[in-house]
């Protein structure tokens, strides 16, 4: 075991995983599988994220099919409406993940979060969209817990970082693939004549779209999850009980999470931070630059596109092998390092973009701070991985991913929508409010998470010394 040095990286490098192989090994197979499961779950990521990303294109479409007269309201449809439940049914499925296949479970929630989003093809006003957009939430909630828990048994320490921020940029290729085709796809079929569906009844074009990136993910990658092998579960402990369950009660998940409370918090909240910055903008970019720089939802689809597409998916990835470049380097904290920098340099790129009247030239500066906003979010899941046994890590991702989503995907969206309505209106500040409205709540949460994660790289390696006493 290494000791760290005040910087936090270990004087002697940790003990590396044995190369012998073993029957988990074999179970396993070959490190190119293991890759390809990555790619799979990567996929299904993305298609969750094409799903969720594509209502920020259709925020006017919203408002005028739906008879919506406020921004916060369709901050509602963006946000709460799908990530509270998210948040919430995040939880059991997190300890699903722990106890039953995570395969099937992330199968189930697939088909589920697929026909619900054909389904809001068919919402005739606000409730209608809300209500489905619940369901679109329950059924995502299956995924990144499942998803996490397996990747953590076909990759050791080495290369975890790495893998899980692979698989995390699905989040960014989705988003990016809901700007490229969603907003071309909104503009095209806006005006085209509506089909009718017998029983169901009449279907709007700029609702088209919901059963277009719908389908795909009911008919087509769930054969994909098929070749899919659920592995043996590594590093398992059993019951304090001592009866021999491996099916730990509620109560040693708490006393867990209470032991490491402050790491949790610091990393949680700290990431949840960062993840309130990136929706926030994620969900009202599109309409700052139609509102301030006068461009179509085609325009900025393409071009912001792009740049999450193959920006924010490199840096999501590049922050996954920093943090493993760090860690063979003794870097006991690695992956709460690499969010706690990319915080703080992002603070310059995310501070101009807002306010600079070139709409060019803010599409140049929002590209690095795109880029450096997705790096935290490979290596924090991979560092929870990292610091808790096997039959946990569902249920802790689960409380991280309540954490995130419900002040970033739940959150962030509306704080934005609320600031522009009631703070920086139009009535005061013009068409141009939601850049303020940008600008003030994306610098708050990065100077503060980036506090956070300054002190969790102490409380991090504290709570990987216990688990390692522990025999973790």
């Amino acid at each position: 075991m290494s000791r760290d040095s005040p910087d936090g990286s270990a004087r002697e490098s940790q003990d590396s995983p044995s190369t012998t192989p073993s029957p988990e090994n074999a179970e396993r197979g070959s490190e190119g599988y293991a890759w390809y499961v990555v790619s799979v779950l990567m996929l299904v990521y993305l298609f969750s994220f094409l799903d969720r990303q594509i209502l920020s294109l259709m925020v006017d479409d919203l408002k005028v099919g739906l008879s919506i007269e406020f921004d916060w309201q369709v901050a509602f449809l963006m946000g709460p409406a799908f990530a509270i439940f998210y948040t919430i049914f995040g939880i059991p499925f997190g300890r699903a993940a722990d106890t039953r296949s995570r395969k099937h479970t992330i199968s189930l929630g697939l088909v589920l979060w697929s026909i619900v989003t054909i389904g809001c093809a068919f919402a005739r006003n606000f409730w209608h969209m809300a209500l489905l957009r619940v369901g679109v939430g329950v059924g995502e909630a299956s995924l990144s817990p499942s998803a996490y828990s397996i990747i953590a048994d076909y990759f050791d320490g080495s290369k975890l970082a790495r893998a899980i921020a692979i698989y995390s940029s699905g989040i960014y290729l989705g988003s990016g693939l809901a700007y490229l085709i969603g907003g071309q796809a909104v503009s095209m079929f806006r005006g085209t004549t509506p089909w009718e569906i017998p029983v169901l009844g009449m279907i709007p074009g700029w609702q088209k779209v919901f059963i277009i990136v719908g389908l795909p993910g009911l008919f087509i990658v769930p054969l994909l999850l098929l070749t899919v092998r659920e592995p043996l579960r590594r590093g398992v402990v059993a019951s304090r009980a001592g009866d021999g369950t491996t099916d730990l009660p509620l109560s040693e998940v708490y006393a867990y999470a209470r032991e490491n409370w402050k790491t949790l918090a610091t990393h949680n909240i700290g990431f949840a931070l960062l993840s309130f910055s990136s929706y926030g903008t994620g969900s009202w970019l599109p309409s700052m630059f139609k509102r301030v720089h006068g461009w179509d939802v085609a325009q900025f689809g393409l071009v912001y596109g792009l740049i999450v597409f193959i920006g924010s998916a490199s840096g999501a990835i590049l922050g996954g092998v920093l943090a493993d470049w760090l860690r063979k380097r003794g870097y006991r904290d690695a992956k709460i390092r690499v969010g706690f920098f990319a915080a703080w340099m992002w603070l310059p790129f995310g501070i101009a973009f807002p306010i600079i009247d070139d709409g060019n030239l803010a599409m140049a500066v929002a590209a690095p701070a795109a880029f450096l906003a997705s790096m935290p979010f490979g290596v924090a899941p991979a560092a929870l991985q990292e610091m808790m046994p096997n039959n946990l890590r569902g249920q802790m991702s689960a409380i991280y991913l309540f954490a995130t989503n419900l002040l970033g995907l739940a959150i962030g969206p509306l704080i934005v929508g609320a600031m522009t309505d009631f703070v920086f209106s139009e009535a005061s500040y013009g068409i141009g409010g939601i850049r303020w409205s940008l600008l003030t709540t994306t610098l708050a949460a990065h100077l503060i998470a980036t506090l956070l994660l300054y002190k969790g790289m102490g409380e991090y390696r504290k709570s990987l010394d216990r688990f390692e006493a522990q025999g973790g």
